[in-house]
């Protein structure tokens, strides 16, 4: 039954230390996705602030993005992990003060300086992964990677859903939040470890113009999915915990709970995902698995239309822990899929503007639709229904990918 298991004994000790500091800057990551926006509602902020104020997060992210994925070609990346793993939690303090002072600009600042720290981390991992990784050992490692934010997720969510309901009072938002930070820094305690790292040969040519060396045809169409995909979940992901508390008036500690048993599932099943990628393929795995977290949720989005039926919060809930683990057990597969239709040269680039989109994306989500759509009375349902539109144009163009994918293997041109 735990056989599965056998195929993360492959990771090299060298990328485990860097995945263990990957963990502490999600778990940051996941407590400010789920604990900022309700302290942010304690503090007083309507919805409309709230996303215009967490926006500039991604904007951090979306304006490093493209320039860090062509300095770290063919550069060593250890230090930008200590970059991120010093600021994320440094800047997640910052912004706990300034929200509770009410310094408006100076929250907008250190929000974008929050992002900016965190893609010091978001953006090298992968490439590192893929330099320090033989590639018969690389779907587990990207698989363990990836599952660092539910298990972080988990993590968070037991700690506040635990203190939470014990003192509500002493251990509220901002003192969860405050203490998640503190113990995020120890990160650096892995890093310290890492003594050494490998660069692609191919990386370290020189007299190479940047049109030469990047295939941009190939990077479009991996990114194109992405790029429709994000959108989407801009409009929904950041807010999740905001729908539970406005529309099913959840209070923390519960929403909490689930966040738990949400993070608990996509962890498990991040953990098969390479089990299900040589079972069935990319072909089955990406879009049955995205189809089906499309329909759970409509299924929750459309729970705001009968919540004075009692049975409404559970199926809400239900949809929401069906949604969370079948959306996220096709990131890995994407991932992987995407920086190997582009080959190594166009790796570290391609991780990057992967993270730019996404953080631009939400950018644009949260700010400039999600914001607005709210100020002018949108209920949640219908932007939740955008979201899931968006995702069902993302799926067919995945499967595009995928047969193209599948094409150039057969053509020699990429190795399984």
């Amino acid at each position: 039954m735990f056989g599965f298991l056998r195929d993360y004994k492959t990771v090299p000790p060298l990328v485990m230390k860097v995945i263990a500091a990957e963990f502490f800057i999600q778990l940051v990551n996941a407590s400010f996705m789920n604990l900022q926006p309700l302290y942010m509602k304690s503090e007083g902020y309507h919805d409309a602030e709230i996303a215009d104020i967490i926006s500039w997060r991604f904007a951090g992210v979306l304006l490093l993005a493209i320039p860090l994925g062509y300095y770290i070609k063919g550069k060593p990346v250890r230090k930008l992990f200590y970059a991120s793993s010093i600021g994320v939690p440094l800047f997640a303090l910052l912004i706990i003060a300034c929200t509770h002072f009410r310094m408006h600009y100076t929250l907008i600042a250190v929000q974008f300086l929050w992002g900016a720290s965190f893609t010091f981390m978001q953006i090298p991992v992968l490439p590192f992964i893929l330099r320090n990784t033989p590639p018969e050992h690389q779907t587990p490692t990207i698989a363990l990677s990836y599952s660092t934010w539910s298990l972080a997720g988990i993590s968070s969510a037991v700690l506040v859903w635990i203190l939470n309901s014990a003192d509500p009072v002493l251990f509220s938002e901002r003192n969860l939040l405050i203490g998640i930070s503190v113990i995020a820094f120890a990160g650096l305690f892995f890093l310290l470890k890492v003594k050494r790292e490998s660069l692609h040969e191919s990386d370290t040519k020189p007299h190479e113009s940047v049109n030469n060396k990047h295939d941009w045809n190939l990077i479009a169409k991996a990114l194109l999915p992405a790029l429709i995909i994000a959108t989407g979940a801009g409009l929904t992901i950041p807010f999740i915990n905001l729908f539970f508390a406005r529309v099913h008036l959840l209070s923390t500690d519960v929403i909490s709970l689930w966040n738990f048993a949400a993070a608990l599932l996509v962890a498990i099943a991040a953990l098969f995902v390479p089990r299900i990628k040589e079972r069935i393929g990319y072909k089955l795995a990406i879009p049955l698995t995205q189809s089906f977290a499309v329909i759970s949720l409509v299924l929750l989005a459309t729970t705001e239309w009968y919540t004075h039926l009692s049975a409404a919060v559970a199926i809400a809930v239900g949809c929401y822990l069906l949604r969370q683990p079948l959306m996220n057990l096709a990131g890995p597969m994407t991932s992987e899929i995407s920086m190997k239709y582009v080959g190594k040269r166009n790796q570290e680039l391609t991780s990057a503007l992967i993270s730019a989109i996404w953080s631009g994306s939400w950018f644009i989500s949260t700010r400039f639709i999600f914001g607005v759509l709210r100020e002018t009375g949108w209920p949640y349902v219908s932007i939740f229904l955008i979201t899931a539109a968006l995702y069902a144009v993302g799926i067919v163009l995945y499967v595009v990918l995928i047969a193209s994918y599948n094409k150039r293997v057969r053509a020699g041109e990429i190795e399984e």
